[in-house]
């Protein structure tokens, strides 16, 4: 038995002529007969009373009929679901993303990706950097917002496009004697206490700090390191140290917690969206399509 032979049925079942299911079927009417009598053949069961004047189904053909529905709609319903599929419009994402991610345009992509592909489902995981580049080297995440060093993207077979540039603020405590300055300069903070990311979790970030601080005359005195952005944060704020975060965390409202803007043009960072290079998923096509 073939589909075409359901569907042949189907349409002598709901229109009960065999003429018009014909025409339905742009087909003549004596093949369409000859189908349906080898179907019945195959079935061993009459599924339709005929006479000059009238066709009906028979008992077994209504009880055949609702079963033909339902393998033609769930061939339909998977066809449909393949198509999804195979134009990403269908299927799951696995997203990582840095404590800061959220602070910049990436909740907004995510908010356009949902409207646009609203059958995909996301699911978002905080990790650092380093975690972010082994799980998508390893298959395990789809992509991540993250602001790696430009070294750690080309042995991994990773590729990274600019998901915002976020110009570097200052955090300090809001009693700090710097607190009250619209804008600073670097130099300015060669004999503060600074409170950095880890090198070891992979961050861009700390040797963008490092980068700007020797270009300004020092290296940086830290005294204190912390892997969370929040956690850097609300140390800067109680006098621990300074920091340089991203503009987008002045949105933190963190008690006691200033940001001075950094008077030199190349203190910005940009945060990538990585994924892996090659032949990309759909669903991650068009999520950097989007983008």
């Amino acid at each position: 038995m073939e589909l075409r032979h359901l569907r042949y049925f189907v349409a002598v079942a709901e229109e009960l002529h065999f003429g018009r299911a014909a025409k339905r079927l742009h087909m003549s009417q004596p093949p369409l007969s000859l189908q349906i009598r080898a179907l019945e053949d195959e079935l061993g069961a009459h599924l339709f009373e005929r006479t000059n004047r009238r066709v009906a189904l028979t008992k077994a053909g209504s009880a055949f009929l609702e079963d033909a529905h339902a393998i033609l709609e769930s061939v339909a319903a998977a066809s449909r679901r393949a198509a999804q599929v195979a134009r990403g419009a269908s299927g799951h994402l696995n997203i990582g993303f840095t404590g800061s991610a959220p602070f910049s345009t990436m909740p907004s992509l995510l908010a356009r990706f949902c409207r646009a592909w609203p059958e995909v489902s996301l699911a978002l995981e905080q990790m650092t950097t380093m975690a972010q580049l082994e799980a998508l080297s390893a298959g395990n995440l789809d992509v991540g917002f993250a602001c790696p060093a430009p070294s750690e993207l080309p042995p991994r077979g990773l590729v990274g496009c600019s998901a915002d540039r976020q110009r570097l603020l200052v955090a300090l405590s809001s009693d700090h004697r710097l607190a009250a300055c619209r804008n600073i300069e670097i130099a300015a903070l060669k004999e503060e206490p600074f409170i950095m990311p880890p090198r070891r979790i992979g961050t861009g970030l700390y040797d963008k700090i490092q980068a700007l601080c020797f270009r300004a005359g020092f290296a940086p005195r830290v005294v204190m390191e912390a892997q969370e952005i929040s956690t850097i944060m609300t140390l800067a704020a109680v006098g621990i140290g300074v920091s340089f975060v991203f503009a987008g965390m002045r949105q933190t409202g963190i008690a006691g917690l200033s940001f001075v803007d950094i008077a030199d043009d190349e203190a910005f960072a940009d945060l990538l969206l990585i994924y892996r290079g090659g032949s990309a998923a759909p669903t991650v096509q068009n999520f950097i399509g989007l983008l």
